[in-house]
């Protein structure tokens, strides 16, 4: 292992911590006898959620430790920091700081740091219970008048915020809650302010009230009923209803504070952001976040009554969060689901294909029972709501009362980014036959740009989206060459991909302070899957650029994980593919994209650590070409240099591949459909304020 620092500098280094600092660091890292057993690679391994090898400050849960070893202000820790600090400070501590002892030491387990640090993260909306219908829950608020949530039906989004005055993150958060409530007052946005906890005092809430000017009503929740009903789980917890009652945001205010810290300002107001996306007829990019405050005890408290399922109530929901995406009329899918009549008329096929997990699609394994899916864009269905879709298809399907009704759902005609900064189309109509299969279609088109610029967003505009499988855009430099013999057969493949488009996913929006660099004078490279659907037309291709207003904190990069020399024998079944690069660099991956065509089966994406740890990643056990997914992480995984990243595909090359075009043919690389791929993408981005040409160093294409 590579050596941060010398022993002379941590001998230097400990005089400055001081008996404060050494007795932090004694207290997690203390020294065990010479013959025991070490633990601090348990310690450690406990600490380290995300298995990166290093420790960041918020797994360290703002132990007063973390500051005095991150000397180097690289924001992490490593296991040796971690056992020679520990060493010198034992020794230091013993009065022999500079005996010369062997380092490092053998360190025992002893209590962890007690102060938590928890921040919000994001969750996978369906299992907060977004999208569906709030019961007409009724309050008696603070003025003594009872109401309904139904009192709030002429504003355009009512916000639930759950609040306390005992709770000192929940009074952190009383400004800020009464200046967005100041801020969308005239936007037609409502306040109801829930306080669950029994003991706080009149005086305190009337004091709160008028100390920050909040004019919402205010319901004392005293036995806890209304938060029952909600399913609230802290006291910082909020919830925003449409006017239908329907539930388009469950989280945190903004990550400000949390449990162990607080920040001068937000770095995500999560709040702000789903009233801004409601107001504008969008659903909010981050749907559910966890809201670190102080938990709620809901378990002796009775919950809202179940209602019977009706289309109305449940499944037209369902169907508009999950469904309409590609099924309505201009959508890619062959029949529209918008209204109860299309549902019910489609009701077998539904059944079947959500039944038999082809619907929605979605093929990560799931999460094991009671985890989080670590997913952000997650697009299975809950267990709850496959269970309820499922049982509504075999029932009598009631309709129900239209006055249970979700607001229509309205598609944007033009592009969902907003207005580009920059339009690149292709650069001639592509002729779609009626029939048959077409070959992959290769277009490039020239940007002009004369100066870089850094993507923040983009949107794939096919002008035929009926007739298009899949787009993979990449994006070349002046001078750069194309594919070909020279660069080696699937090198362009290799070397990422700048946009993807698959139905129902053709758009990307960068997280703030991420962005890909789009180069001057670049070329833009169109690799289209065209699918005829039996009426010939044509297709010309636009993809739409927002720019960010500066460059990015992290740049986002796309590898390849690839073999090429592979060969699939005739007949086989599960044919093994396997192909590793290892990391030059630290390294965040933020997501993956498996790629195969007709006879891939599953894949997979492992990481072995420096220390020889294995790490599963993701593990895809139904790979369907018909579908080229993006996996998202929620929180993306730091992996440190020298990590081996392991990508494996499975091929069906049988004659139980009813897809399979040839099974008596022996299959190798190849750019068509009838040919394979095994190529797995993985997105990233480098820590820091390193470029990726500063950390490049090394080959990063599977060896």
């Amino acid at each position: 292992m590579t050596k941060l620092y010398s022993r002379p500098q941590f001998l230097a280094v400990l005089p400055i911590l001081g008996i404060a600092a050494i007795a932090a660091i004694r207290s997690t890292f203390a020294q065990a006898p010479a013959t025991g057993t070490s633990q601090i690679e348990a310690i450690f391994r406990r600490l380290d959620l995300d298995g990166d090898g290093k420790l960041t400050e918020d797994e360290a849960k703002g132990a007063r430790w973390f500051k005095l070893l991150d000397r180097d202000g690289k924001g992490f820790v490593t296991l040796e920091q971690a056992r020679l600090l520990g060493r010198l400070a034992e020794q230091r501590g013993a009065g022999d700081l500079d005996g010369g002892r062997g380092l490092p030491g053998t360190p025992e387990e002893t209590a962890a740091d007690e102060s938590p640090r928890e921040g919000p993260k994001m969750r996978k909306a369906a299992e907060r219970g977004v999208g569906r219908l709030v019961p007409d829950l009724s309050f008696t608020d603070l003025a003594g008048h009872s109401g309904k949530l139904s009192d709030f039906k002429s504003s355009r989004a009512l916000v639930i915020a759950l609040t306390s005055t005992s709770c000192p993150l929940t009074k952190k958060y009383a400004p800020s809650l009464a200046r967005l409530e100041k801020e969308f007052a005239g936007r037609g946005v409502s306040f109801l302010f829930v306080n669950p906890t029994a003991t706080d005092s009149s005086a305190d809430i009337t004091a709160v009230l008028k100390d920050n000017g909040i004019a919402g009503r205010y319901v004392h929740d005293k036995e806890g009923r209304l938060t029952a009903a909600l399913g609230a789980q802290t006291t910082t917890e909020v919830f925003v209803l449409d006017a239908a009652r329907t539930l388009v945001f469950r989280g945190a205010v903004d990550d400000q504070y949390g449990l162990g810290y607080s920040l001068e300002a937000p770095r995500a107001n999560f709040l702000k952001d789903a009233l801004t996306a409601l107001l504008a007829g969008k659903a909010p990019v981050v749907a559910a976040t966890d809201a670190p405050g102080c938990a709620l005890e809901l378990e002796k408290s009775e919950r809202a009554p179940a209602k019977d399922i009706t289309y109305n109530n449940r499944i037209s929901r369902l169907v508009q969060n999950n469904c309409l995406e590609c099924h309505r009329a201009g959508g890619v899918a062959p029949f529209s689901l918008e209204t109860y009549d299309d549902v019910k008329a489609h009701a077998g096929m539904i059944r079947k294909q959500v039944g038999g997990g082809a619907m929605p699609p979605w093929f990560a394994a799931p999460a094991p029972e009671g985890a989080h899916s670590p997913w952000a864009n997650d697009r299975s269905l809950s267990p709850s709501d496959k269970a309820d879709l499922l049982a509504w298809l075999a029932s009598d399907k009631p309709l129900g009362n239209p006055a249970d009704a979700p607001l229509p759902r309205v598609f944007p005609n033009g592009w969902k980014i907003g207005t580009p900064d920059l339009i690149v189309q292709l650069p001639r109509a592509v002729p779609i036959k009626a029939a048959g299969v077409m070959p992959y279609q290769t277009l490039t088109a020239e940007t002009t740009l004369t100066e870089d610029k850094w993507v923040q967003a983009y949107e794939v505009q096919p002008t035929a989206r009926e007739v298009v499988h899949h787009v993979i855009i990449r994006v070349r430099e002046p001078g750069a060459r194309a594919r070909g013999k020279t660069r080696g057969e699937g090198a362009d493949e290799r070397e990422g991909y700048f946009a993807a488009y698959v139905p129902g996913n053709d758009h990307a929006v960068f997280p703030e302070g991420f962005g890909k660099k789009l180069p001057a004078g670049a070329t833009v490279s169109f690799q289209i899957h065209y699918t005829p659907n039996g009426k010939a037309t044509s297709d010309r291709m636009k993809l739409g650029l927002v720019f960010a207003k500066e460059p990015p904190r992290h740049a986002i990069h796309v590898a390849g994980i690839a073999s090429v020399n592979f060969s699939i024998p005739p007949g086989a079944p599960n044919h093994e593919v396997t192909a590793r690069i290892q990391l030059p660099f630290d390294a965040v991956v933020m997501g993956f994209m498996p790629h195969s065509h007709l006879r891939g089966k599953a894949a997979r994406y492992e990481a072995t650590l420096p220390d020889g740890s294995k790490k599963l990643l993701i593990d895809i056990p139904r790979y369907d070409f018909n579908w080229q997914l993006n996996y998202q992480f929620a929180e993306p995984v730091r992996l440190p240099r020298g990590t081996t990243l392991t990508y494996t595909a499975w091929y069906d090359n049988s004659a139980n591949n009813p897809a399979n075009p040839d099974p008596t043919k022996t299959v190798r690389w190849g750019p068509q459909t009838t040919d394979e791929m095994m190529l797995g993408y993985v997105e990233y981005y480098l820590p820091g304020q390193q470029t990726f040409a500063q950390a490049k160093g090394g080959d990063a294409r599977a060896r």
